[in-house]
């Protein structure tokens, strides 16, 4: 199953496993080597979330904010939520595929958590959950 991502902007749709509606939220896409390398670094804040594609681990080397991170497998799934302070090296998830990275303690807030599904909207494409 794969994705055909480019650089820009687009909308995390968090589908909080029946609990209320799902929840929209603004989102930069990074898939390049070049985006997924800059990332959040040397940013005070973020509007909404960042997704890195392909991606298995992050590091908060050089970031001013500590961070929420959500691992997604192929199917866009959540598969482990951790939140990082500037400094860290994450543990590489072997099955993730996908990193959303958004400032620390929002995405309890949009109903991110273990075992939720994600939808990627962008311009023109709508990618679902499998």
């Amino acid at each position: 199953m794969g994705r055909r991502w480019r650089d820009g902007r687009g909308e995390l749709v968090v589908h909080g496993g029946g609990e209320g509606p799902p929840v929209t939220v603004p989102m930069e896409i990074a898939t390049s080597y070049r985006a997924r390398t800059k990332g959040l670094l040397g940013r005070d804040s973020v509007d909404g979330a960042i997704l890195l594609s392909p991606a298995n681990s992050v590091h908060t080397f050089r970031m001013r904010m500590p961070i929420d991170v959500a691992y997604l497998d192929r199917h866009l799934r959540v598969i482990a939520m951790r939140t990082m302070r500037p400094g860290r090296l994450g543990m590489p998830r072997l099955r993730a595929r996908h990193v959303v990275e958004a400032e620390a303690g929002v995405m309890a807030g949009w109903g991110v958590r273990e075992g939720v599904l994600v939808e990627v909207i962008t311009v023109g494409l709508r990618h679902r959950p499998a």
